[in-house]
């Protein structure tokens, strides 16, 4: 039978506050932090404590809802969401259940293609994956507040097995964002967090390093008949915290259910864990309903009401994002709709391509937007560094882009020169003069250098005159080598071509 897959994803984004959610402590990489060392009374579940609500969460939840285009709620409420579990010190976690800060929005997501899975770099690789497709609408359910968890870390030594509770995550400020089940392959799941994510870096609310966790996904697939509208029994595969491990682990489920139902077994609902090395999902514990956490009203918290002057202001301030960006982009440069795309996922990299085209009066900005998402884009991934780490200012990128564009040094040259600049952060000027890596474009010095190269290889000229035409390609690779890579190519392939013409010419009319 064929089958119809049916996935939704629920998206748990830490907020980037300074303090948690219902506390003062401060937030801080509990990656690298020493554990527990963030922990207070109220994060850590003591008795009698209050809650206070975090205003900057507020903000920020809002400004991601706004951006979803959902409907902003007046009044939303926090509830207790009880289960018992070692890193929840209180026994329950408030979150907001009935009454969310915002429902009924859109994400709009371009429309995936088939490509190879990504490798262990997934995330770092991710620029060159943005396709340039058709979009499609995946609707947001709901957009709530909550405050996260402790970490537990699993022990196993010798004849003994423990864990140790690290509470330093305890009540930082989560953002849970609820699609509908809007998505039909794994593909596309990839693609939607994917676009959440460059959304959530584009507001400033999320760092989107995914390595450390701010960004977690829970997927719930189900299959049906293929023409069926109705949902089949779902499963929640839970704590993925990569595209492809969300992108594998549906890829997975997709095919397990396929084979059980084909069986004429039944789907359990159930959640499930994804064990990356294996590649498989495994059952951790039957799948809870609302009703199993016994929500009720967090009675410490008033009602959160939202006035809408604030909801208005908040709307006026929000950046550019990322799609309209561009399509901006994209208009008002004349770059392709894949470069346009790339540059606009980070703020901060589309700021420094209109900084840089600035300053490249004579390079079109398709070709700037080619040196960023090329030899740039290519360092920054395999030195695991950001755009505002780099010692190359968009200024001197842009000069450095005039300067190849002018003639004054070939391509070859630029690329050595940017990779130097990158590592020492010395202007393009200074390296190229210290260098002396001026491009050679006299004619003469040019002859000289093809008459030599020709001169001191009679075997591959020999070989080229009985017609092995192809060795024209490796006469021009011995020129720029005498050239020290520093001669005009388009003057090289000329003289090359004259040079070799002549030779010939003379060849034929002696035999």
């Amino acid at each position: 039978m064929q089958y119809e897959p049916v996935i939704g994803l629920e998206v748990h984004a830490e907020l980037a506050t300074r303090s948690k959610m219902f506390c003062a402590c401060q937030v801080i990489d509990s990656v690298q932090a020493r554990p527990n060392v963030a922990v207070c009374p109220v994060c850590a579940g003591m008795p009698g404590v209050l809650p206070v609500l975090n205003q900057k969460a507020v903000e920020f939840g809002l400004r991601v809802a706004l951006a979803l285009e959902c409907q902003v709620a007046h009044t939303s409420i926090f509830a207790r969401k009880n289960y018992f579990y070692p890193d929840l010190p209180k026994g329950y976690q408030i979150s907001q259940y009935e009454y969310p800060l915002a429902e009924h929005g859109i994400l709009r997501v371009p429309a995936p293609e088939g490509r190879p899975e990504g490798g262990a770099q997934g995330e770092r690789t991710t620029r060159t994956e943005r396709a340039t497709r058709t979009e499609r609408v995946v609707r947001i359910r709901r957009v709530h507040l909550e405050e996260d968890t402790g970490k537990l870390t699993h022990v196993t030594r010798e004849n003994e097995s423990f864990s140790l509770v690290d509470l330093n995550r305890a009540g930082v400020p989560l953002l849970e964002i609820v699609s509908e089940p809007d998505m039909h392959s794994p593909e596309e799941a990839r693609a939607y967090a994917m676009e959440l994510r460059t959304l959530l870096r584009c507001l400033g609310v999320n760092s989107g390093d995914m390595e450390k966790g701010v960004i977690r996904f829970e997927a719930n697939v189900s299959l049906r008949p293929a023409g069926s509208t109705e949902l089949g029994t779902r499963v929640e595969i839970k704590n993925l915290n990569s595209f492809r491990a969300l992108e594998r682990s549906c890829a997975y489920e997709i095919q397990r259910q396929a084979q059980r139902l084909d069986q004429g077994e039944k789907i359990v609902q159930e959640t499930l864990g994804w064990d990356e090395a294996n590649g498989v999902t495994l059952s951790q514990r039957s799948k809870e309903e609302a009703h199993d956490y016994r929500y009720f009203p967090e009675p410490d918290l008033p009602p959160l009401v939202v006035e809408k002057e604030w909801v208005d202001r908040l709307a006026a301030d929000l950046p550019e994002l990322p799609r309209p960006k561009a399509l901006r982009l994209q208009q008002q440069y004349g770059l392709a709709e894949g470069d346009a795309r790339l540059l606009a996922e980070d703020s901060a990299v589309a700021d420094y391509f209109e900084k840089a085209v600035q300053a490249a009066p004579l390079a079109p900005p398709r070709t700037v937007a080619k040196w960023i998402t090329g030899e740039l884009f290519g360092w920054l991934n395999q030195n695991a560094k950001t755009i505002e780490q780099i010692k190359v200012s968009p200024q001197e990128l842009g000069k450095l882009v005039n300067l190849a564009g002018s003639g004054e040094i070939n391509l070859g040259t630029a690329k050595t020169v940017l990779a130097e600049m990158l590592s020492s952060g010395q202007p393009a000027q200074a390296i190229i003069t210290a260098g002396n890596r001026q491009q050679v474009s006299d004619s003469d010095i040019i002859a000289g250098l093809v008459k030599k190269a020709l001169a001191e290889n009679p075997q591959e000229l020999s070989s080229y005159l009985d017609g092995k035409e192809t060795l024209a390609n490796w006469f021009f690779g011995q020129v720029m080598r005498f050239a020290r890579g520093q001669a005009n190519p388009q003057v090289v392939r000329q003289e090359l071509e004259k040079q070799l013409q002549e030779l010939k010419n003379k060849y034929l009319s002696e035999n």
